[in-house]
């Protein structure tokens, strides 16, 4: 969808590095997976790691081959802001003013969450089938929604 974006807006040209985390807390018939994009906007955020897309959802293992995906929540976060932005908000040639120290701030801090799910309606997601090429490598298949992902393990983050 990022990548869509990109083509048609100008603006979104940069993606950077695209990954899913899973975090189970010691659980082993599910938890949470969090798809992350790091993508950026020229001259406004800095290249490649400007800001931060995650998409949020909570999973159930049904088998061993098959878990249901429920998805919960948007967010952009972890904005950092370019050089040049920051020296048109605050210029280091003035003194910096308290305004835009706070915006500075602000940017800093930013993030903005969309619930995708509520009591209301039911989330997007639905069932995964799951095939195991090797310790590292498996193959994940959308049920009903359409969509081959293939899935590799990458060193943990720190």
């Amino acid at each position: 969808m990022l990548f869509e974006a990109a083509e048609r807006l100008p603006l979104l040209q940069q993606v950077g590095q695209i990954y899913q985390k899973f975090e189970c807390k010691g659980r082993s018939d599910g938890g949470i997976v969090r798809n992350v994009v790091r993508w950026s906007i020229e001259n406004l955020l800095e290249e490649q790691e400007g800001a931060t897309l995650m998409v949020s959802a909570k999973f159930d293992v049904l088998s061993k081959r098959n878990i249901f995906l429920q998805f919960e929540e948007v967010a952009v976060e972890n904005i950092k802001i370019s050089e040049q932005l920051q020296a048109l908000i605050a210029p280091a040639i003035l003194p910096r003013s308290f305004l835009s120290l706070q915006i500075l701030q602000f940017l800093k801090t930013f993030r903005a969450q969309v619930p995708i799910s509520s009591p209301e309606r039911r989330s997007p997601g639905g069932l995964y089938y799951l095939s195991y090429l090797d310790r590292d490598m498996l193959l994940g298949r959308s049920i009903g929604g359409g969509g081959v992902f293939i899935f590799t393990r990458a060193q943990p983050l720190l």
